[in-house]
């Protein structure tokens, strides 16, 4: 057990963290909702039905789909895209998707390469891109399910509102839908710029996202 702790202790902690978050969005979410109720002279509802509730599920999914944006976008631009001097970046003069030799697949893989590196078609095809082929999936499944909860809280507004709903085809083209959209996307491709080229001059001693400390300023794909 405390070799799996060890050799997994990155994800498990992210995964905790996670957790513990999501909590506390969800408590933090639900005494904020309350206010709101009781300021428009509304009941107020139970913790269950709030985490259960399309307000809370919006909330949830707008994130979820511009964290997987951000990391579809940036595993498919790093294959063509470099930075000189980032440890974000593969080294300058390899953009592109590679040679077979350098990628170990086909003839060239080794004995402890993957069981679909050794095949050839589609499904090396597949494992090749799965990474972000599933970070894509991913995207697209939380930001339909947050234009779907979305549609919905915006409607029981509407309603309180003595106003119309709107359908699914409709929302998507409101203001509410992108304002909150985009105002998680623009954070996230910031964050990302920053990373790239703070960390060429920058530097965090023992982290894989790092270059060595004594690392030149210049030196691209070089990681700690």
């Amino acid at each position: 057990m405390k070799r799996f702790l060890r050799e997994n202790s990155l994800g498990l902690v992210f995964l905790l963290l996670f957790l513990v978050v999501l909590v506390g969005q969800a408590v933090a979410g639900h005494a904020d909702f309350n206010q709101q109720q009781l300021t428009e002279g509304l009941p107020r509802i139970s913790f269950g039905r709030y985490v259960t509730s399309a307000s809370f599920g919006a909330d949830v999914l707008e994130n979820w789909q511009s964290e997987y944006l951000q990391f579809f976008l940036y595993i498919y631009l790093t294959v063509w895209l470099l930075q000189k001097g980032s440890p974000e970046s593969k080294e300058l003069g390899k953009a592109g998707r590679e040679s077979d030799e350098e990628q170990k697949v086909g003839e060239f893989a080794d004995r402890e390469s993957p069981r679909w590196a050794r095949t050839r078609g589609l499904k090396l095809w597949l494992f090749s891109n799965s990474l972000g082929l599933v970070m894509g999936l991913i995207f697209t499944l939380s930001w339909l399910g947050q234009s779907i909860a979305g549609r919905v809280a915006y409607n029981e507004e509407q309603l309180g509102n003595l106003q119309d709903p709107v359908t699914w085809t409709r929302y998507v083209t409101e203001p509410d839908f992108w304002n909150r959209t985009l105002q998680n996307w623009q954070s996230e491709l910031l964050a990302v710029a920053s990373m790239a080229v703070l960390s060429i001059y920058l530097r965090q001693r023992g982290s894989s996202q790092s270059k060595p400390v004594g690392a030149a300023h210049s030196a691209t794909g070089v990681e700690g």
